[in-house]
């Protein structure tokens, strides 16, 4: 099982509905199979993440956060883990907003 313990990731890419970008980090921290973030950067203020990782290292998650026009925004996303030459992860995720417009997108986030 990847184990997400005090990693660094950054979005490299995301649909245009998404609030993330390349100035936002996520600080994972994982015990057992529970991993959690906070997160903050760009269009958000503070956000926060709970999820559950599997025996392959996918992570199905809930999100919050609160952006840069104060709103409180929450989603879903999966993650499924790619492991790149440099030894170093990235993460395909499908979200989709709970709140808001309930869209749906894309992204893709690289271990700093």
């Amino acid at each position: 099982m990847i184990n997400y313990h005090n990693k660094v990731f950054r979005p490299i890419t995301n649909s245009e509905n998404g609030e993330t970008s390349q100035e936002t980090l996520f600080l994972y921290q994982q015990e057992g199979m529970i991993l959690s973030s906070e997160y903050s950067g760009g269009k958000i203020k503070k956000g926060h993440l709970l999820g559950l990782v599997d025996e392959r290292g996918n992570i199905s998650m809930r999100y919050h956060q609160i952006n840069d026009k104060n709103e409180l925004m929450t989603g879903s996303c999966y993650s499924s883990p790619e492991l790149l030459p440099n030894g170093k992860l990235r993460l395909h995720e499908t979200w989709q907003w709970t709140s808001g417009d309930k869209s749906s997108g894309q992204s893709i986030l690289e271990e700093q």
